[in-house]
């Protein structure tokens, strides 16, 4: 039975599942990283550097905020497919002299939340994006839309809904710091989570309690068994979207703005999820509305 994924969800908590370290290739140690991050209201990182896998539980000072563990996995699979991967908990025992594949099966093997990085950025196909049956797909990442543009990753995601319905669709940095990649606190995401502790946040990562925003926030999300009633912040369009063309859609272009909408959900549709977008033109949204209890 399909059951509404964010029922009763009041907890938000703000946090970006793609950053980098002076570990990697970043431009900022974890100290300056924190201060930066919780001064704008972050809750949570996640410690993504390329080929380092992280452990937070390591004797440290006091954060300003929650820090989790990660790592990216990025070069050539078996059939010369090029990837980066976020691999979201705890590692250990993955190299880079392991190869692209062989880690990336290792880190599934530990547990791991696989998100597929830029993919339009990577150049990668829809094929090579189901490959590996990752968990979730950066629908937005800051830096590479600063690079060149190409930092959507929509056709990436509405392609594996399409496929797996309960894949998750995040909004994230990818934050460097650097004089050429200065992009942060661009896009993120809102955790539903009662507490803040790293067993609380990746569990309600994992079951897709959280939305993505590059700006607009979402207060509530109630659902009658008919009807997606939703407060917002200021917003010029609210939309339902689904497969293909299938979508609906209240709004104008007349300038008006409205914090609170009810849009009937049409429960035959493989997969719906919520998006809302700001008069500047900067969105946010849910995953799929709906689960499967097996």
């Amino acid at each position: 039975m399909a059951q509404f994924r964010y029922a009763g969800a009041c907890h938000w908590r703000k946090g970006n599942t793609h950053i980098h370290s002076t570990v990697s290739d970043g431009g900022q140690n974890f100290e300056q990283l924190e201060r930066m991050y919780a001064e704008v209201g972050y809750h949570f990182l996640f410690r993504t550097d390329h080929w380092a896998a992280s452990d937070v539980t390591e004797p440290k000072r006091s954060s300003p905020l929650l820090w989790l563990d990660g790592i990216e996995l990025d070069g050539p699979d078996y059939a010369g497919s090029y990837y980066h991967i976020v691999c979201l908990g705890r590692f250990t025992g993955i190299t880079r002299e392991m190869g692209f594949t062989q880690a990336l099966m290792e880190a599934r093997k530990q547990g791991g939340l696989l998100i597929l990085a830029h993919p339009d950025w990577m150049g990668n196909t829809f094929e090579e994006a189901a490959r590996y049956g990752v968990h979730g797909v950066e629908v937005y990442n800051h830096v590479c839309r600063w690079l060149n543009g190409k930092g959507d990753g929509w056709p990436y995601w509405h392609s594996l809904l399409d496929r797996h319905p309960a894949t998750l669709g995040l909004a994230v940095d990818d934050a460097h710091i650097r004089s050429e990649h200065p992009g942060w606190n661009g896009g993120w995401i809102q955790v539903d989570s009662p507490e803040l502790n790293s067993e609380g946040i990746l569990e309600a990562i994992r079951a897709g309690r959280f939305y993505s925003s590059c700006g607009p926030e979402i207060h509530s999300l109630e659902f009658d068994g008919k009807d997606l009633h939703v407060k917002t912040s200021p917003v010029q369009f609210v939309r339902l979207v689904g497969p293909s063309w299938r979508g609906q859609r209240v709004g104008s272009f007349n300038g008006d703005v409205r914090t609170e909408t009810s849009l009937s959900v049409p429960l035959d549709w493989p997969y719906v999820y919520l998006e809302i977008e700001d008069s500047s033109g900067r969105r946010a949204w849910t995953n799929a509305l709906f689960v499967s209890e097996i």
